[in-house]
């Protein structure tokens, strides 16, 4: 038993250590989506997959040792977190002390990977929403009216406002 739960501890410490790296990363990603660099947000989102492609890996792990933990106490695996088995383990305080600081710290930096990628998921929106303005502003300058201007004959002289004929036509 005492090194099944050792065992999830150092799980559990990488886990923590991953989800570090991917939190950097996340705070990385921040001023690129400002910036708009879509080449070094394409290389941090790559470093992204392979963080959790590893996180997975442990992931996996981590599930197999608790249903070990669960088997050797009579548990239900559905039954048994981490904070149930924080609570199992007070009979043995240096185990359910690193097993409490570990949730924490996994806690926490769950929590501000949630923010950070909440906050990017904002500059994101407000990023595509300026291209769809972008893209409107130029679709209504292309059908912008004729200014009345007429010549002699009472035929319309006149040009459209702000078009410029020798932009580039999507459509040709």
């Amino acid at each position: 038993m005492a090194s099944l739960v050792e065992n999830l501890i150092s799980i559990l410490e990488q886990e923590s250590t991953e989800y570090e790296e991917l939190l950097g990363l996340s705070m990385k990603k921040t001023p690129v989506i400002v910036a708009g660099d879509l080449q070094v947000l394409q290389q941090i989102t790559d470093e992204e997959q392979n963080v959790v492609s590893r996180i997975n890996h442990l992931e996996s792990k981590r599930t197999e040792v608790i249903k070990d933990i669960a088997n050797v106490m009579n548990k239900d695996v559905k039954e048994l977190k981490l904070v149930n088995l924080i609570q199992i383990l007070e009979g043995r305080p240096s185990e359910s002390k690193k097993l409490a600081e570990i949730h924490d710290r996994l806690k926490k930096v769950v929590g501000d990977m949630q923010q950070v990628n909440n906050q990017n998921k904002e500059l994101i929106a407000h990023s595509l929403e300026m291209v769809e303005f972008d893209m409107n502003l130029l679709q209504a300058m292309k059908t912008a009216p004729e200014t009345a201007n007429y010549n002699k004959g009472a035929y319309s002289a006149g040009n459209l406002m702000g078009v410029d004929r020798s932009g580039f036509d999507a459509k040709s």
